[in-house]
């Protein structure tokens, strides 16, 4: 079963990445820290030493625009940052 959405590929990530070899990933709401370890393994060929998660709530957004208030929701989230065992790095660009 796929548990990771996408990898988080942000400003803000590939600092951490670069400090602490610490990589995220969008994962889905009913995946646990066992299932994100196997499958990040599984597919990038790493060993995972840790993994971290945290659940996002959506949030409530309006915007004054021309035709009148709109009203909209963000999507809420789970993300999970893993720490790779030293040496071990994962590539998100070599498929371009």
């Amino acid at each position: 079963m796929a548990y990771i959405i996408k990898p988080l590929v942000t400003e803000k990530m590939t600092a951490i990445t670069e400090k602490q070899n610490k990589f995220g990933f969008i994962v889905r709401p009913d995946a646990n820290k066992i299932e994100i370890k196997k499958e990040v393994e599984a597919q990038y060929n790493v060993t995972v030493t840790d993994v971290n998660t945290c659940v996002y709530a959506g949030k409530n957004k309006s915007r004054y625009t021309r035709s009148g208030l709109l009203k909209g929701r963000t999507n809420a989230f789970k993300k999970a940052i893993v720490t790779l065992k030293e040496g071990d790095v994962i590539d998100f660009y070599s498929n371009i």
